[in-house]
């Protein structure tokens, strides 16, 4: 595979079509004869843009197929990443990809039962764990809503392979998903995988409050101030350099300002590229990806927007 630096590669879009309104699948395969590198539900790209910008893109599909499938939703009001991808990349041309990376991991268990609950374009991560669920035999069903069953993208292949475990919510068809109605007589030991907008996320995680739950979201959650609004110091535990990090700016900054590699991406903590260990200190987490548990524990952060909750931090770098 051609590599382009030290993260990221070439691939060829062997393959596209409409998977619903405003929804195109790109289906990718590498740029030379080397194969793609496996990967795991819940995985995601980061899409290079010609202005250096990334994007992130869920992977769709079944994870043992030799070619690589992303959905992309137009977003007219966006950063332009969807724009570029639906009208000016065509099969055939390359793209500079980074990953596979994988912050809202599946693993399926026997004994335990699956229950994924989607809205929109948040579909296409668990539309790999159904596959991956499915081949391990693990039972599981699907809740999906979405505004209309035109724009639910990969919806009428879910439902053709698996009409007993799909369960769509159309809203123009006043469909309504009952969120809370879903825990009314759940089995034990579900697990629960959403994946959607801000507003299903937090009903889910009102409504499986005590139950197991997993989470990704596209938009970074609204965290509130910061913990702490002085400067504070990161000490680099590799170099033993000491910054000091002001209120107006982020650990990352510093720390690459200083010289220090260290790979990001989104800037938004959502897609977890600049996730960091933390050898001593308390971290004011502010990113959309660990759960209370893994905040709690207190022994990584994701330096593009968590800060110090004290006076000091000592990071693995």
């Amino acid at each position: 595979m051609s590599t382009l630096h030290d993260t990221d590669y070439a691939v060829r879009v062997v393959a596209r079509s409409e998977a619903a309104d405003g929804v195109a699948i790109l289906e990718l395969g590498p740029a030379d004869a080397a194969a793609l590198p496996r990967w795991r539900a819940g995985s995601h790209l980061d899409v290079l843009l010609p202005d250096g910008d990334t994007r992130q893109y869920s992977l769709v599909g079944d994870t043992a197929d030799p070619t690589w499938r992303i959905g992309v939703l137009r977003e007219e009001g966006g950063r332009g990443g969807s724009r570029w991808l639906h009208d000016e990349v065509a099969v055939g041309d390359e793209l500079r990809v980074a990953g596979p990376r994988n912050h809202f991991e599946f693993e399926p268990l026997k004994g335990t039962r699956c229950l994924f609950v989607a809205g929109g374009i948040g579909i296409t991560p668990l539309s790999a764990m159904v596959a991956t669920a499915e081949r391990a035999g693990v039972e599981w069903e699907l809740h999906y809503a979405g505004r209309s069953r035109t724009t639910m993208a990969l919806a009428a292949e879910l439902v053709s392979a698996h009409p007993d475990r799909v369960r769509l919510y159309p809203a123009d068809a006043g469909s309504r998903l009952d969120v809370t109605g879903l825990y009314a007589d759940l089995p034990p030991f579900t697990i629960t995988y959403c994946c959607g907008p801000a507003r299903l996320i937090d009903a889910v995680e009102v409504a499986a409050r005590g139950r197991q739950l997993k989470l990704e979201r596209f938009v970074a959650r609204d965290i509130g101030d910061p913990v702490r609004a002085d400067p504070f110091e990161v000490e680099l535990a590799y170099s033993g350099a000491v910054l000091t990090v002001p209120p107006e700016r982020s650990v990352l900054e510093v720390v690459e300002e200083s010289g220090t590699l260290v790979l990001s991406s989104c800037h938004q903590g959502t897609c977890g590229t600049c996730e960091t260990r933390v050898l001593e200190g308390e971290v004011d987490h502010r990113d959309s990806i660990l759960t209370s548990d893994e905040q709690a524990a207190n022994d990584v952060m994701y330096l593009c927007v968590s800060r110090s909750a004290g006076p000091r931090l000592v990071l693995e770098l």
